[in-house]
């Protein structure tokens, strides 16, 4: 029996969101919308046929709230409710009350959600199955000291995973027995913070693991098919940074074998909708991890290969529909590549950044997909996920499919706030991948290259920030001049005029810790900047873009260049030949000011929640030792002592929401007698 989604409530935000949204539009669906208050002006919002607030910022009371969804389900007229991934996607109660009030779940049957949301109750079920599992330990006891035992058993090194969870949230890597107590608690407290529940599995950790998974569909008549597969192994902090597909190397025995393998396992719950089934894979041999029943984030690689919507898929399936097509006719033509945007600082462990997208400018191309849910003026806040945008590259072969990305990648401006965008261009170039020698610990092994310390601007650079800064400076002079009421007082020149002495000004430019100061000439037409290796004529024009920036066209010395400026409150962003750099424009004046020092000062690295406090006030604490632990997105991060000394001050307490930069601690150098 079918029926046919007239109206579709999306139970999620951002991306994710506006992607079904697309789908759902092109077939006539007419979409609903839900919001929190940090939502209210999100580019989902904008995109849906209607849009209804839930509450305020918090997932928990917004995004998390079931019973209100579907009370809007109800008020919006939907016969249909689409979960999205993360929040309440795999909440098999949430597929329950969706039936139980009449309306499709786009998504498994709740069975099939039980059986699968715990890592631990699935590694069971695939152990009668026969499907081979790393060795671990998947059971239902908890308690610290009967883990610990489990842990000497298996052998170290070994992960700790949140049994319900993913996304790498609640999972600790243990390198030995001295750790495995300390890691153990906060796999939990971050297992019960994102997924309200603390259970753990442990398992051997793979010394050179690769992470391969299967696309299944399933349909209520019992047909089932994998969409091959995707390499999802390079990672950061447990969490994907690169996903393609097909996974290189991958022979078609192979694929078969894995293939056959996660459709078993998806039908051996009864499993019906989208699914993804993850392997880890080292050498010949490969091994059951997970299975997410939902659709999964870097789905955009497998509809590219195999020129199929997925989401349409989902929808039709939903609707009670046969599978489109049958397994030997699913396409499996050229390869797709695609990173994750996110606002994050890499130099700094990944922290997560918060704040305003001043401009959210996309790389396009040939074969290039951008899946987003932000716009320019954008916030990326404390609450949700920071990640910018997908961004996909097709070609007919690998090699064409990663350089279509890297230039993508090279296009996309991204100002306001840090991102990984370089990072994520270093990874693609990177020999390694171009070899595809991929596994989970690539970033780790080629840190060195991937994230070294941060390169001063070159000469080039500064002097195009310098010109663009000057000419700002000149044209709001010159309209300040069209406003005097004597516009031929020297006083009101724009050209730097100077009784009896050169025409000349100032300018420092700030990039982190560095600053030039360079001193500017006026000349006829343009300018003579001094850059550290000598004078150099200027000159240029800054053309206004409709939204928002401008083109800068300059000759700088001989060199004639193009790049484009954005404003920042203090200063400017300059994105030339790929690179983005932000300057702040110091007054050299009060450039003493600028550099305060932090003393012992201990300031939280951005927005959230005072979850746990290691010393107490008196306390001697050495170099790196843990003083106190922050919670932001989820994610726990640490405030380690950078030198040993004694805490002075201590100015939370658990429990409190700190702001980005205030003070945490005091920590005084030296220990007292």
């Amino acid at each position: 029996m079918t029926r046919h989604i007239k109206t579709l409530l999306i139970a999620n935000r951002g991306e994710i969101a506006c992607r079904i949204i697309r789908t759902a539009r092109r077939l006539g669906i007419r979409t609903v919308a839900v919001y929190s208050d940090a939502d209210a002006g999100a580019a989902h919002v904008a995109a849906s046929d209607v849009a209804v607030r839930l509450g305020s910022a918090p997932a928990r009371e917004s995004y998390l709230k079931a019973e209100l969804l579907l009370e809007v389900a109800k008020a919006t007229g939907a016969d249909a409710v689409h979960p999205g991934y993360g929040f309440l996607s795999e909440n098999a109660g949430f597929a329950e009350a969706c039936a139980a009030a009449g309306v499709i779940f786009v998504g498994p049957p709740p069975s099939a959600i039980a059986a699968m949301g715990s890592k631990s109750a699935a590694k069971a079920l695939m152990e009668k199955a026969n499907v081979p599992l790393v060795p671990g330990y998947h059971g239902d006891r908890q308690e610290a000291d009967f883990l610990a035992k489990e842990a000497d058993r298996i052998g170290f090194p070994l992960l700790i995973k949140a049994s319900a969870g993913g996304g790498g949230k609640g999972m600790k890597i243990v390198r030995d027995a001295g750790e495995f107590e300390s890691q153990l608690a906060s796999a939990k407290r971050e297992a019960l913070a994102s997924f309200g529940d603390d259970h753990v599995l442990i398992e051997r950790y793979l010394t050179k693991p690769r992470h391969i998974e299967v696309q299944i569909f399933f349909d209520s008549q019992g047909n089932g098919v994998y969409l091959h597969e995707r390499d999802c192994s390079i990672q950061r902090r447990h969490q994907k940074v690169v996903e393609e597909a097909p996974a290189p190397g991958m022979t078609a025995e192979r694929r078969a074998a894995m293939g056959k393998a996660a459709v078993e396992a998806a039908r051996a719950v009864g499993y019906v909708g989208a699914g993804t089934v993850e392997f880890i894979a080292e050498g010949d041999d490969f091994f059951f991890m997970e299975m997410n029943t939902r659709l999964q984030v870097e789905h955009p690689v497998t509809e590219a290969i195999t020129q199929q919507d997925l989401v349409e898929w989902q929808l039709r399936v939903a609707e009670g529909h046969p599978l489109p097509l049958a397994q030997e006719n699913i396409p499996l033509v050229g390869h797709a590549v695609e990173v994750r945007l996110y606002a994050e600082d890499p130099l700094k462990e990944f922290l997560p950044q918060v704040g305003t997208l001043s401009q959210a400018r996309f790389g396009a191309g040939e074969g290039v997909r951008i899946d987003t849910g932000v716009r320019s003026g954008d916030t990326i806040s404390i609450y949700y996920d920071p990640m910018i945008a997908k961004v996909i590259a097709y070609g007919p072969d690998r090699a064409t499919a990663t350089q279509r990305l890297i230039a993508a990648l090279k296009d996309t401006v991204i100002t306001g706030l840090t991102t990984n965008r370089a990072f994520l261009i270093d990874i693609l170039a990177h020999p390694d991948f171009a070899n595809a020698d991929l596994d989970t610990g690539f970033i780790e092994r080629n840190r060195a290259v991937l994230l070294p310390p941060p390169t001063p601007a070159c000469e080039t650079e500064l002097g195009l920030a310098a010109l663009a800064a000057l000419l700002r400076t000149s044209a709001a002079a010159l309209a300040a001049q069209r406003q005097t009421k004597d516009p031929h007082s020297p006083w009101a020149l724009t050209t730097g005029w100077r009784l009896n002495r050169d025409a000349w000004n100032d300018l420092t430019l700030q990039e982190g810790e560095a600053s030039v100061t360079l001193r500017a000439h006026y000349r006829g037409d343009g300018f003579q900047i001094d850059l550290p290796s000598g004078a150099l004529p200027a000159r240029g024009t800054l053309t206004n873009l409709p939204e928002g920036g401008a083109v800068l066209q300059a000759v700088l010395g001989e060199k004639t260049l193009s790049a484009l400026v954005f404003d920042a409150p203090d200063g400017l962003w300059l994105h030339l030949n790929g690179t983005t750099r932000r300057f702040a424009l110091i007054d050299p004046r009060r450039a003493a000011d600028t550099g305060q020092a932090q003393g012992g000062r201990l300031t939280a690295p951005m927005p959230g929640k005072i979850i746990a406090i290691a010393v107490a006030v008196g306390d001697t604490v050495a170099a790196g030792d843990v003083l106190m632990v922050v919670e932001a997105m989820k994610m726990e991060h640490s405030i380690r002592a950078p030198k040993a000394g004694t805490i002075a001050a201590i100015k939370f307490a658990v429990g409190d929401l700190v702001d980005d930069g205030v003070d945490l601690l005091t920590l005084e150098e030296g220990v007292p007698a």
